[in-house]
């Protein structure tokens, strides 16, 4: 073929184009071939093969969930597109089959995968010394029979779904999540997803709302050499104390020659935004309504959006390095 013809050739063209995609700038720093340390990607012992490598479907889920496609075939449709296949990494397009076969083996791991991405934002220094902790609600289908009727507090609404407890930190990065069976999370979640977030690192700060004015929540934090700032709710008691935040107490209770000025409080408090604008951009990922029924997919697909999240900010941060570069933005 002559370099005339070359350049002439439509599949030529398309390949080159797949240069000019955000799907594939969002994997151009990342790897995904740490998904083959997982036991529920292996071969099966009957000498079954994958149509298809985990990286790839990874990469193809992430891809459609970018673009708000949901779902089996959707995302089977989606991935049939030469552009998007090729920059996804796969020699051809997978099968429904392959899609939903990934899905399903990836829902038994799709927490770790998280933290694996997680712990490739820590490596690069994308936590801040402020942890964030709060609730969201995931809006779920009409017909999924696992979701309850859960109220929002916030919105002073009654919805149809669960709910996510996240910890984020830096520039809109999740930490640490649970998947709930509604918005207001029960205590014991509160202290899972702080304990798990205290495992990435140690941050100065964490900040809750109202709703971790709990003595356990704050008496742990201290203990890890961590200063919880969380509002005094003085409903939780009929002998209400003078001050606006539980930590004034703990450290008058145990702390010695230890004093906060009330103004470095409400200025720490302060940041405490930064997990609604982190629970906003999760929602643009795909946590914001699941797209299948029952418990299982939904909670895969609430840790597919925070894992879509981590890369997003991670591109964000590698690309920003690069002059002339695009920063992509969820």
């Amino acid at each position: 073929m002559s370099s005339a013809t070359l350049q002439d050739d439509a599949s030529v063209e398309t390949f080159f184009n797949v240069a000019e995609t955000e799907t594939l700038a969002l994997f151009e720093h990342l790897s995904f071939e740490f998904l083959a340390e997982f036991d529920v990607f292996a071969p099966a012992q009957t000498g079954r093969t994958r149509e298809h490598e985990p990286p790839e479907l990874m990469r193809g889920f992430l891809h459609c969930y970018y673009h708000d496609i949901y779902g089996i075939r959707p995302v089977e449709r989606e991935l049939r597109n030469t552009v998007v296949w090729l920059s996804c990494g796969f020699d051809r397009p997978p099968s429904r089959d392959a899609v939903d076969r990934f899905l399903t083996d990836l829902e038994h791991v799709v927490d770790d995968v998280f933290d694996r991405l997680v712990e490739q934002a820590a490596r690069r220094g994308l936590l801040d010394v402020t942890y964030c902790i709060d609730s969201t609600d995931v809006r779920a289908m009409p017909a999924d029979p696992d979701a309850s009727k859960c109220y929002d507090p916030t919105a002073e609404e009654y919805y149809h779904g669960y709910g996510c407890t996240i910890v984020s930190t830096g520039s809109k990065i999740p930490i640490a999540a649970e998947f709930t069976k509604s918005k207001q999370a029960p205590e014991e979640t509160a202290m899972r997803v702080t304990r798990d977030a205290l495992a990435v690192d140690t941050p100065i700060w964490m900040l809750g709302d109202s709703a971790y004015d709990t003595l356990d929540w704050h008496d742990h934090l201290l203990a890890a050499g961590v200063v919880p700032v969380a509002p005094y709710n003085p409903r939780n008691t009929d002998d209400p104390k003078d001050i606006e935040y539980r930590v004034e107490d703990r450290i008058e209770e145990h702390g010695e020659d230890v004093q906060l000025k009330q103004s470095t409080l409400d200025e720490t408090y302060n940041r405490r935004t930064g997990v609604e604008r982190t629970n906003e951009s999760v929602k643009d990922c795909g946590l914001g309504r699941t797209h299948a029924r029952g418990r299982v997919h939904a909670r895969a697909q609430v840790f597919l959006a925070l894992c879509l999240r981590l890369v997003v900010a991670i591109t964000n941060y590698e690309r920003g390095d690069n002059p002339g570069s695009t920063v992509i933005t969820v």
